[in-house]
């Protein structure tokens, strides 16, 4: 039997569908991201440039697993990168402020101006922005740049609110949570998708490091005093059994598609 075009596109597709799950991982993700730069840089004492050398390298690796021997959407593969963009993401946001000097405010400015750069350019290359169409390097590559800027600006964009405007990190996560739930209410009254799906994901990242903050940070500045390094094994823990069960999902899925074309 011959597979339709539509199939072989969703086989081939680079990134993951956009369910609940994704979502949930998402999350995960990002304070994953904001709790483990600050365990690497500072309980490790590494220090944010070191640290930042290590997953640098450590995220170029991982792409280039990705790019080079990823044929289509594995969930280790995928999220081990998103991870991994989710801490380097964070380390040159505070590379900038804390070494650079550079304001909150500013950083927040610059990584909004170099994310929509990458949306433009990527919708003059490629006349869409839709994540349901990942089928090529060149899209790929507009994807994960568009991914690291969201990391980035997130990243400001939290510390703005909890650290610069003295929110606190309870305030800011809910202030976040409650802007991704008009998103969804605003999809739901048939909102564009993309522009709904980029939106979300962009808020899940300041989302994610002000409840990295709010569970880590000590008690005196506003956290519950979980640390870093508790914060951290519990969301890469729950990020372990969602990946391993979506790849044992993912071969069933695969083995009943190839037993229908048998």
């Amino acid at each position: 039997m011959k597979t339709p075009a539509i199939t072989m596109s969703k086989m081939l597709s680079r990134v993951p569908e956009i369910t609940i799950a994704f979502w949930i991982i998402k999350i995960l993700a990002t304070t994953v991201g904001e709790t483990a730069a600050d365990f690497l840089s500072v309980q490790l004492n590494l220090g944010s440039n070191v640290t930042s050398y290590v997953m640098s390298g450590l995220l170029v690796v991982v792409l280039l697993i990705q790019f080079l021997y990823v044929k289509k959407y594995v969930p280790a593969s995928y999220w081990t990168a998103v991870v991994s963009m989710s801490i380097v993401g964070t380390l040159i946001t505070d590379n900038l402020v804390d070494n650079l000097g550079i304001s909150l405010t500013t950083t927040s400015i610059l990584f909004s101006i170099a994310l929509a750069a990458v949306f433009v350019l990527w919708y003059l290359s490629e006349k869409t922005l839709s994540v349901h169409t990942i089928y090529s390097t060149k899209r790929e590559l507009f994807y994960w740049a568009a991914i690291l800027f969201t990391f980035a600006l997130g990243t400001a964009a939290g510390d703005l609110l909890a650290e610069g405007l003295s929110l606190g990190y309870g305030l800011s996560a809910l202030m976040f949570a409650a802007f991704i739930g008009l998103i969804a209410l605003a999809y739901s009254f048939k909102m564009n998708a993309i522009l709904a799906f980029w939106m979300a994901y962009i808020l899940t990242r300041p989302l994610g490091a002000s409840l990295g903050d709010l569970l880590s940070q000590p008690v005196d500045v506003g956290g519950l005093g979980l640390g870093t390094v508790g914060t951290s094994m519990i969301f890469l823990f729950s990020i372990l059994i969602l990946v391993v069960y979506l790849s044992i999902t993912q071969k069933k899925q695969t083995l009943v598609s190839e037993l229908d074309q048998a």
